[in-house]
């Protein structure tokens, strides 16, 4: 069960993480959408290449049913802005390791339900395989909310965080996670 002593175990264990920027949230008001999942089809240089994204992820039905199963939930906030564009890689792939152990954290303090998504495109490889069945490491493989149909713009501004499309690369990015727990 998680009561107001596992919640501020959990919050200590984000911040133990490096997240820092977080609210706790009723992963049912999570907005999905599936102009999400043609923006994936037909927008993203990734589609089909990536274990963790479409076409390799759960139908839109499917993915909101998994916010129905879930009472509460850690969205997170990591602004970051980058000097050089090519450093957004090797921060994106440190930032998804602390997610995925505040996860495995969370997992080991009796949450058995606890599943992150991640902020960034999983690279935990330097060269992802395309389905999840050659996947290399499935147990770290984890999607962004973005593979799972969420409207990350109109989430985050319902919960108060700042989002804008950016223009260039040195503007500051706002990226988004999720851990879902029970």
């Amino acid at each position: 069960m998680l009561n107001k002593m596992a919640m501020k175990q959990i919050a200590k264990s984000a911040r133990e993480h490096g997240i820092e920027d977080f609210k706790w949230v009723d992963p049912k008001q999570v907005v999905t959408g599936h102009w999400v999942r043609a923006k994936c089809m037909y927008g993203c240089p990734r589609y089909g290449l990536k274990a963790c994204c479409p076409p390799e992820a759960p139908t839109v039905t499917e993915c909101r049913d998994l916010f129905k199963e879930f009472r509460k939930g850690i969205f997170f906030h990591l602004p970051k802005k980058f000097e050089d564009p090519q450093m957004r890689f090797p921060w994106s792939r440190e930032v998804n390791k602390k997610v995925l152990s505040f996860e495995r954290g969370v997992f080991l303090q009796g949450f058995h339900k606890a599943f992150v998504f991640t902020p960034a495109p999983c690279n935990i490889c330097s060269e992802c395989k395309p389905n999840k069945g050659d996947c290399r490491h499935p147990s770290s493989a984890r999607p962004t909310l973005e593979a799972y149909c969420v409207d990350v713009f109109t989430t985050a501004r319902k919960f108060n965080y700042p989002i804008e499309v950016l223009k260039n690369y040195g503007e500051e990015t706002n990226r988004y996670g999720l851990l879902l727990v029970e």
